[in-house]
Parts: structure tokens; C-alpha cells; sequence
């Protein structure tokens, strides 16, 4: 059986490597799909055209039946041709008007080729019709002649798919229509609500036109200064949107106002034909012929029949015009959500191209959101911002915001360059559930349901000073001043830059936790240790530079910036401008990005621990006679009780050695939790070695309790305290129920016990409903114990400083106390046993 269980563990984990591996391979296929979008989308284009050329070949060899294999050779190009058009014009570029709905794309995608109509091929009984597409944005000027209502269903149409295929704002029209005024594309007029539109006046040609020539003269001087050749270039080779929009001029002339134009005019249009597409200036010429460039693609239209370069021999069907409204409906839609604000970026565009490819050794740089214009705005965690402060009311969206830079950070920074420590209410999905396994991999440690917890929050600061207290020395060792300094000296050494997140936790009140947070504050940049507090107000703490402020924030930005009065949802204010938040705190997005970084992880990669203080812990099996004990179990035999609320999970542990006192009481009236307490110590003993229990239960609510221990343990036995047991060559463990009801000769005996017991390895672990009933000749002889809702006052007989400790009883919750250890005590989680209110 053994055997079995290990070839399928071996089988398991075989399985979940070569599923990282594919992970793996399908991501960086992805990056390597994204880098050559451009090279690919320009080898289809001329593919598509190469192939139309041969197709016509093709079709002329097989009526001229030179070769047998010419009609084969050219169904195969056909259905090419029909697999490069979809490649090229998919969605809103090649869809039918009957189908047509707009396809913004995302933020790396670039234009393709537009659909005009259909190429019709037939060659013997087969007969087909092929999408016919031109280029136009970052390819080509278009220029069409012919029929007036053929020539203004092409430009309308390619210009609404322009439109419907580039993301708001991207495109702006200007109009030239001296015969109808604007009413040829007046569906379109919506556009200029937005500003995307303007119509040209008869006379105020010749000045658009210069001010097209300077457009493409500033564009070439101060936008293509590294070296790019064109607009397309540029912004296929860096991040962020398009440094500039297209301008696409539409002019409608006929013969009398084609003849019109002035020389200087043509001489005008024809610099700007040359050179024009490279800077993003595209023409829609009808009525005039311009003069032959590879960047002019000429449309021949009459009778619903067309020829263009593209398709050349190739006879073209003409699509219907776009109806009417379907362009009007368009354009309004458009305009209003240009003029309602785009829409923040999407979770999946903070994403980097690579990920994990960023070192943290100096800083840790992410972004957080885009600005108004589209383009990323990263925020840096390092020397000179080491801590930031997320102030906003209730329901501001300050959750979403840190979940928007921990996806960020996440995404750019591996496990061994980033550890996170998450702190708030909403952070249990970046751990493993039920129904999600997967977990972010630089999360160490999740804290939720905490604000009954204040231990837990000082924990966490306490364990985060110890961090810090052991990277100052190591960089002292090495003589290092700077996490930068102490990596780069010890390039062995795990030192990840380390993120607290702290999301509503009250901090600024708490004489203890606020020490801690300066201290942090002032030196855990040093050390690479950041703090992140998200809070309700503005902090007057200093070493927080970073502000982001949320809606309606009050206090958080420098005095007389009043941005956060106005910015709406989704949106933040930093002294530096808004930021434009994605909903990060949706759980799809959430759970594909955080599922693509778990694929990745390490197979040593362990998920991080989740403190739930709202869940009751069970008593881990290890710690049950039938269990393995940890490691770190010493000689000393000791009794588990709870669980510490610490970093570590760790359990409370009471070591029962031959001393005087080395016996337990657990106080308080919650019979529940005091038999659970009762039965993590008996059953941890039992699971230590050979021991000896005498079990007697004087409470009849807790016979239940006490039966299930004596069935959990065989070798135990029953006492009514009337015998005083004989000591033995193993420890004997007496636990006992309710000897608060104890007579006075069976507190006589027992007091014996309590005063003797210890240095023979007999040690009683009782419950007392209270600590009236013990006293001073039992009390001195309690070198520990366990108070469940039991006042501070009421535990000064036990506790060595006047008064007894502070402490404020709730549910589930004990404190705990050992002589021999503690100066305070503290509080623990009794663990759930066998007790069934849970």
C-alpha cells in the first residue's frame, strides 16, 4: 500500500511539472506571438496580394488548359486567399454589414486590412467569392474614382471600419466637401460632439493643408527622434498607446472643384501623398487622380463593379453602403464615451510582456492604472518613496487599488525577488480554497477576519522588525549600507524585497503596533522592507511620501490639492496627477492572472499560511497518538494547547519537566473550549511517547467530553480522586473536569498532587470554573494556566504583578500563562477537538 501511494505521488508530481512546463512554453509562445505581430500581419498582407496575383494565373492557365494541375493549384490558392483574409481583416475589418458590430482592439494590436467587397471566382463548376480587402491606416492613402455613389459607399465604408477597428479617439476625420457642404458623410457628424470630426469650408483648403505639412514636420522632428522610420514602428517597438492619432482627411471633389485646386495646393497634397502615412496622415481622395506612390491604393468603381492594386485583374463586387443608422448610431455611441472618459485600463494591461524578467535590487516599479491619455503611470517602491499611504472613505476602493499594484508587482517580480504580507479583510483568494487551488506565489502570508486579532497585528510588525534586524546585520557583515549593496555581496543570499499591505487595520491609536510602524517606517527601506497602509484618513506619521488618494479622501495629498474631490470611481490622486484604476477586483481577471503566475512557481514553492480570525483551528493530526510528530519537538515532553497567533502558526506549548509546579489549570466557565484545551494537552502527551492518564470528570456537562478523551486514549483509566495514584517509570498524566465541585478531602489529595506530583512525573491538568475555588494551597502549586472568560482582576492570585494581567475575554480566544516562560502572557487559539459548536 505504501509503495503505491508513493509511485502515485511521483505520478502526481510528474504531472504538475510537465503542466508548469507547458505553462511555461504556452506563455513565452504568447510573448514571442505578441514581438512578431507586426512582422506577421505585413507578411499577410503582401501574402494576401501575391496570392490574388497567382489565383488569376492560376484561373487563366486552366482555361487555357496548359496544365492539368492548374484547377487544383488554384482551389488550393482560393481557400489560401480566404484563410489570409481572415488573418488579416478579422472582426469589424472583414464582416459583413449584416453582421458588422466594432471591435476595439486591445492596447498592442495594430491595423490590418479593410474589407471593400468580394473578388467572385469560378473555374469550371466550382464557384466561390473571396473577401476583397485594401490597406488603409499605416499602409496606404486611398484614392477613388469613378461613379459618385460607388465612390462614397467605398469611403464611407472604409472609413467606418477605420473607425470601428481602432480604439475612441485614435482617429480623427476631417471632411473637404465644397459641392454638398458635409451632407455626403453626415452620418458621421456625430463624431464632431467628440472632437473627432471637423468639417473643412470651401475656402479653407489651402490652410488645412499646410497645417497637414507641419503636422508631418513636427512628427518627424520631435516624435521619430530615435531612429523610427514611421509612427507604426515607433509604436510597435515601445509601450503604452499610440503617441499620436491618425488623421485621416477626407476629400469629395468633382471635376469643376478638382480644377480648381491651385498649384500650390497640388504641390501640398503630393508632400503629403510621399510622406504622409509614415506620420500617421492618411488622404480619402475622391474625384481626383493623384499622382502614382506605392502608399496610394487606387479604387476604380462603376456600376457596383470595382478594380483596385491590391486585387488587381481580379474584378471586385462592391459591398452596399454602410446603412445610414448604422453609422449614425455609431458615431453617437463613440462620441459619448470619449466624452464620458475612456475607461481604465483593464487588470490584464498592467501585465508586462515578460514575466518575472524584473530585478529588485534597487526598487520595485509597477504600474498602477493609465493616465487620461492612455498611457501607463508606474509607481515605485525604493529610496526616495520607500512607504505609501492609500487614504479614502468607506467604499472608495482602496481594496481595489491594492489588489491593481499587487497583480502589478506580482506580474513583474518572481518569489525570490518579491515577498508579500497581506493584512485586510479581502485577501483570502490570493491563497489556496476549495474551489481554487492556486495561490500567488510571493505571498507568505495572508490575514484575514483580524480586527478582534490586535496580537496578530502586532505579530506581523514584530516578525517584519526581526527581518529587518537580521538583514541590518548581515548588511553589516558584508559592509553594505543598501539591500543593493548587500545582494550584490552575497549573491547566495535570499534577500527579496519584502511588501506589508495593511488595509484598514487600526494603527495610529495602538500605543504598541504605532512604535513599531515608525520604526519600520524610518529603516525598513534600508533593508528592502516596504509598508503599504491603506486607511480611512490622512496619517500625520512620517516616512510615508507616496500619497494616493481616493475619492472624497480627506487629508491624504499636500495642503490645496483637491483633486480627490472630484476624480470619480475607479480613479486616484497623487500630487502628481490621476490615475485611472483598473477593477482589479474582478474575480475573473483576478483568478487568470494569479492561476498564469501559480503555473510558474518553483515545485519548492510553498502556499502561504492564511490566519483566519473567524475560523477555529483543529488540533493538526500529528499532534494525535496515531500522528508524527514535528521535528522540533524537543526531549521535554509538552503539552499543545492552541495555536499562537504569530507569523508561523506555531503551536502553544507547555513543557511538563520534574519541577515544582508543572502542572495546568484551565479556567472560565465556557465548558467547550476548557475540555478542548484539556484534550489537545492529553492527546499531544499521548502522541510524545509512553505515558500513563488517569482521567476524572466531577462536571456531568463534561462527561461527553471526557469519554471521548478515554476513547481516544487506551491507556487511560478512570479516578474519583479517592486513591492518590503510585508513581511509575513513565509520566502520569492526570486531567480532570469540573475541580471547581471538589469536596475537601478530595482537594486535600489533590493539593498533594499539585505540591508533589511533578518531580515523580505525575502532573495534573484541571479545569476550574473559576478562581474562587482555588485557593492559596492550590494556587501556589499552578506554574500554569489557561483563563477562557476570566476578567484580568479575577487571575491576580495567579499572576505575579499586582492587579492581574490586562485582558478582555471573547469567544475562542484564552490566555495563556507559564512561569517558567512568559513575563506577559499571551493570547492563544484553543484548538477544536472534539467539541461540536463548530
Amino acid at each position: 500500500m505504501g509503495s503505491h501511494r508513493t509511485a502515485l505521488v511521483a505520478v502526481v508530481r510528474q504531472e504538475l511539472a510537465e503542466a508548469r512546463g507547458t505553462a511555461r512554453a504556452v506563455l513565452a509562445a504568447a510573448e514571442s506571438a505578441r514581438n512578431e505581430a507586426q512582422r506577421r500581419k505585413k507578411l499577410i498582407r503582401e501574402a494576401y496580394a501575391t496570392c490574388l496575383a497567382q489565383l488569376t494565373e492560376a484561373r487563366e492557365a486552366a482555361r487555357q488548359d496548359i496544365l492539368h494541375r492548374s484547377t487544383t493549384e488554384a482551389t488550393a490558392l482560393s481557400r489560401k486567399v480566404a484563410q489570409l483574409a481572415a488573418l488579416s481583416a478579422p472582426g469589424a475589418a472583414g464582416t459583413a454589414w449584416r453582421y458588422w458590430t466594432p471591435a476595439e482592439p486591445d492596447r498592442v494590436a495594430r491595423p490590418g486590412m479593410l474589407r471593400i467587397g468580394t473578388v467572385a471566382y469560378e473555374l469550371g463548376e466550382e464557384r466561390t467569392r473571396l473577401p476583397a480587402l485594401i490597406p488603409f491606416l499605416d499602409h496606404a492613402h486611398l484614392n477613388v474614382l469613378g461613379a459618385r455613389p460607388d465612390a462614397d459607399g467605398v469611403l464611407s465604408g472604409v472609413l467606418l471600419r477605420a473607425l470601428g477597428t481602432t480604439r475612441p479617439g485614435d482617429v480623427h476625420v476631417s471632411i473637404y466637401d465644397p459641392e454638398n457642404l458635409g451632407g455626403t458623410l453626415a452620418g458621421f457628424a456625430p463624431l464632431g460632439n467628440a472632437g473627432l470630426l471637423r468639417l473643412i469650408s470651401p475656402g479653407g483648403l489651402g490652410a488645412a493643408l499646410d497645417e497637414l505639412v507641419e503636422h508631418i514636420c513636427r512628427v518627424n522632428e520631435s516624435v521619430l527622434t530615435a531612429g523610427y522610420a514611421s509612427l507604426a514602428e515607433l509604436t510597435a517597438a515601445t509601450p503604452g498607446p499610440r503617441p499620436e492619432p491618425w488623421r485621416t482627411v477626407v476629400l469629395l471633389l468633382d471635376a469643376r472643384s478638382a480644377a480648381e485646386l491651385s498649384d500650390s495646393q497640388r504641390a501640398q497634397l503630393e508632400r503629403i501623398v510621399r510622406t504622409g502615412v509614415a506620420c500617421g496622415v492618411h488622404l480619402m481622395v475622391r474625384g481626383l487622380e493623384l499622382a502614382p506612390h506605392p502608399t496610394v491604393e487606387r479604387v476604380s468603381a462603376h456600376d457596383g463593379i470595382a478594380a483596385c492594386d491590391t486585387t488587381g485583374d481580379l474584378e471586385v463586387t462592391l459591398d452596399s453602403p454602410p446603412p445610414a443608422d448604422r453609422i449614425a448610431g455609431f458615431c453617437r455611441a463613440t462620441a459619448e464615451r470619449l466624452l464620458a472618459g475612456p475607461p481604465p485600463a483593464r487588470l490584464a494591461d498592467l501585465e508586462p510582456s515578460t514575466f518575472w524578467a524584473e530585478s529588485s535590487a534597487h526598487s520595485l516599479t509597477a504600474p498602477l492604472g493609465d493616465s487620461t491619455d492612455g498611457s501607463t503611470v508606474p509607481v515605485v517602491l525604493g529610496d526616495s518613496t520607500p512607504h505609501a499611504l492609500i487614504g479614502g472613505p468607506a467604499g472608495s476602493g482602496k481594496t481595489n487599488v491594492l489588489y491593481a499594484w499587487i497583480g502589478s508587482l506580482a506580474a513583474r517580480y518572481g518569489p525570490g525577488e518579491l515577498a508579500l504580507y497581506l493584512l485586510g479583510p479581502s485577501f483570502a483568494q490570493v491563497t489556496p480554497g476549495p474551489r481554487d487551488p492556486s495561490w500567488l506565489p510571493q505571498v507568505r502570508l495572508a490575514g484575514i477576519n483580524a480586527d478582534g486579532d490586535r496580537e496578530f497585528v502586532l505579530a506581523l510588525l514584530r516578525h517584519l522588525g526581526e527581518e529587518l534586524r537580521t538583514r541590518a546585520q548581515a548588511a553589516k557583515r558584508h559592509e553594505a549600507s543598501t539591500l543593493a549593496g548587500l545582494r550584490a555581496a552575497d549573491p547566495h543570499g535570499h534577500w527579496p524585497r519584502i511588501v506589508a499591505v495593511l488595509d484598514d487595520v487600526p494603527l495610529s491609536a495602538d500605543a504598541e503596533a504605532l512604535p513599531l510602524v515608525k520604526d519600520l517606517a524610518r529603516r525598513g527601506h534600508t533593508q528592502g522592507i516596504h509598508l503599504i497602509v491603506a486607511a480611512r484618513d490622512g496619517w500625520d506619521i512620517d516616512g510615508f511620501p507616496l500619497r494616493i488618494a481616493l475619492p472624497k479622501a480627506q487629508g491624504v495629498l499636500a495642503e490645496g490639492n483637491l483633486a480627490a474631490e472630484v476624480i470619480p470611481r475607479f480613479h486616484a490622486a497623487t500630487d502628481n496627477g490621476v490615475i485611472r484604476v483598473p477593477d482589479a477586483s474582478d474575480r475573473t481577471a483576478w483568478r487568470s492572472l494569479q492561476r498564469k503566475l501559480w503555473l510558474l512557481r518553483d515545485e519548492n514553492c510553498d502556499a502561504p499560511r492564511l490566519f483566519d480570525g473567524e475560523v477555529v483551528p483543529r488540533l493538526p493530526d500529528v499532534y494525535r497518538p496515531s500522528g508524527r510528530l514535528p521535528d522540533d519537538v524537543g526531549s521535554s515532553p509538552g503539552a499543545v494547547l492552541g495555536e499562537r497567533i504569530d507569523v508561523a502558526a506555531r503551536p502553544a506549548r507547555l513543557r511538563l519537566g520534574r519541577m515544582p509546579g508543572r502542572n495546568l489549570a484551565v479556567l472560565g466557565t465556557r465548558t467547550d473550549e476548557a475540555c478542548d484545551v484539556l484534550a489537545a494537552a492529553a492527546l499531544s502527551l499521548a502522541a510524545q511517547g509512553p505515558a500513563r492518564f488517569s482521567i476524572f470528570c466531577l462536571d456531568p456537562d463534561a462527561e461527553q467530553a471526557a469519554a471521548r478523551l478515554m476513547a481516544e486514549l487506551p491507556q487511560a483509566v478512570t479516578s474519583d480522586l479517592g486513591v492518590v495514584p503510585e508513581p511509575g517509570n513513565v509520566p502520569h498524566y492526570l486531567i480532570g473536569y469540573g475541580l471547581d465541585t471538589a469536596g475537601r478531602a478530595q482537594r486535600e489529595r489533590l493539593r498533594a498532587l499539585l505540591a508533589d506530583g511533578p518531580e515523580q512525573r505525575m502532573h495534573v491538568l484541571g479545569w476550574w470554573r473559576s478562581t474562587a475555588h482555588l485557593h492559596d494551597d492550590l494556587a501556589a502549586h499552578l506554574g500554569a494556566w489557561v483563563a477562557l472568560d476570566v476578567r484580568g482582576t479575577d487571575l491576580s492570585p495567579l499572576y505575579p504583578q499586582p492587579g492581574g494581567p490586562e485582558w478582555h475575554p471573547r469567544r475562542r480566544r484564552a490566555l495563556f500563562f507559564d512561569r517558567s516562560v512568559h513575563r506577559t502572557p499571551e493570547v492563544i487559539i484553543p484548538y477544536e477537538v472534539n467539541s461540536d459548536h463548530t
